[in-house]
């Protein structure tokens, strides 16, 4: 591999053992935090602007498809310009769709048209629920942070080290999520309501970008030529004035190029089905919690804490004794089968055994995901891992559309039994797992 001296204010290309994972972990738990600080209240939002379940459900969907179209070009983007231009682009967009969440939440409820409809049930399609629909499109369309983040620890990642880092990265996830709950229980229950975690929501995506300007170093993906391939006014645009880019005529990168990667198919069909999985449990199981369960608010918020700091657990200290002794494939194997298990449980409406999912769903999912990130990081060349990590990311996102339109109906038909269909799901992603090229 060839680097040259590009610039981002002229500094050198870091290579992958001088750069440290702190800043982008730090993004990416910020991110997380104001993304699950939020999203516990969107129902009531909804609800409080004349929506119903359904339309809840559309919410969620329109950001993954939007993201479907937009992190495969981000991450592109991030191919030829650099991994921190476009990540900051894509944190100025979370930041942006926030700052909409608040201009809703000032509205007047101006009733717009009335639903009365068997399908969809009834409804009011209402200004601010409106708006609430335009920031959700907008955070998705520039929702390629996850998977340019990836790419960007793609670069700074080595053989030895990959599957470690990206059990750390999904260990700032979790941890996002066990505070972010916590944070809008407290702030929610101040006089401001739903405003005040909007606010914080849009002060912790202030603080991302902050971050991203000034403690994430410029990683340049490997050039593979010195000829200039984008216009003058798209590089102004990402502020590379005098960076070198990629020669897109020499190396075209296309979906069919993507798909000729031995395993890439394998791959996606792999990354489509696990977010499939996960989006009918994420849906179905809050529904269950409060119909089948009879659960409170708080009591499926302490159930949700107690998974993701399991899952801080195996993602970090686990994963990074794990990592030097345990190629990836067996451990998305192994992962997979005990996913089954975990969703298998569900169906009982025992407290032992929905715990003891949460216990098995954090050890499955912990040392499953990061080793499929990292197997996904050995395909194709470096070069491409911004484009790869894009389509990655919308087959995840189409995976999520789907399960989250899916999961509700599915629950109203078969109640807990729902959960079964997911744990089909990841006997699939076990046998497909097995047929999985070791690590490269």
């Amino acid at each position: 591999m060839c680097f040259r001296a590009c610039s981002w204010g002229m500094l050198p290309v870091i290579m992958p053992n001088q750069v440290s994972i702190l800043p982008i972990l730090s993004v990416n738990f910020i991110g997380t935090l104001g993304y699950s600080i939020v999203m516990p209240f969107l129902i009531f939002l909804v609800a409080k602007f004349g929506g119903n379940s359904v339309i809840f459900g559309i919410l969620g969907a329109t950001y993954s498809a939007f993201q479907l179209i937009g992190a495969p070009v981000l991450g592109r983007y991030s191919d030829i310009y650099g991994r921190k231009p476009v990540l900051l682009i894509s944190q100025i967009g979370t930041l942006l769709a926030w700052l909409i969440f608040l201009v809703a939440l000032m509205m007047p409820n101006i009733s717009l048209w009335e639903v009365n409809s068997a399908w969809v049930g009834d409804f009011t399609l209402t200004l601010p629920l409106i708006i609430l629909f335009l920031g959700r499109a907008l955070d998705g369309a520039t929702g390629g942070n996850i998977s340019v983040a990836n790419a960007y620890l793609v670069d700074i990642s080595n053989d030895e080290n990959r599957k470690s880092n990206f059990g750390k990265m999904a260990a700032s996830s979790n941890l996002g999520f066990i505070i972010g709950p916590v944070l809008a229980g407290l702030l929610g229950a101040t006089a401001l309501g739903e405003i005040a975690p909007t606010l914080a929501a849009t002060l912790i995506s202030l603080i991302a970008v902050f971050v991203i300007i000034k403690m994430l170093p410029d990683q340049q993906p490997v050039k593979l030529s010195q000829s200039p391939c984008a216009s003058e006014k798209m590089r102004r645009v990402l502020g590379n004035e005098i960076k070198d880019c990629f020669d897109r005529q020499a190396t075209p990168n296309t979906l069919r190029k993507m798909l000729g990667v031995p395993a890439m198919p394998l791959m996606l069909i792999l990354y489509f089905l696990i977010f499939l999985a996960f989006a009918l449990f994420y849906t179905a199981f809050p529904i269950h919690a409060a119909l089948g369960l009879g659960w409170e608010m708080s009591q499926l918020g302490v159930y949700f804490s107690v998974l993701s700091l399991a899952m801080i657990i195996i993602q970090g200290p686990v994963m990074t004794y794990l990592s030097p002794r345990v190629s990836e494939k067996p451990l998305v194997v192994i992962g997979s089968l005990v996913m089954f298990i975990s969703f298998a449980l569900l169906q009982y409406n025992d407290l032992v055994l929905i715990y003891t999912a949460a216990i098995l769903f954090a050890v499955g999912n912990g040392i499953m995901w990061p080793s499929y990130l990292s197997l996904l990081g050995q395909m194709g060349e470096v070069s491409d891992q911004g484009y790869i990590q894009g389509i990655a990311s919308s087959a995840g996102s189409l995976a999520s559309i789907v399960g989250l339109v899916v999961g509700g109906f599915l629950y109203s038909l078969y109640a807990s039994t729902s959960f079964l269909i997911a744990a089909v799901v990841f006997i699939a992603v076990f046998v497909l797992a097995l047929i999985l090229p070791p690590r490269r």
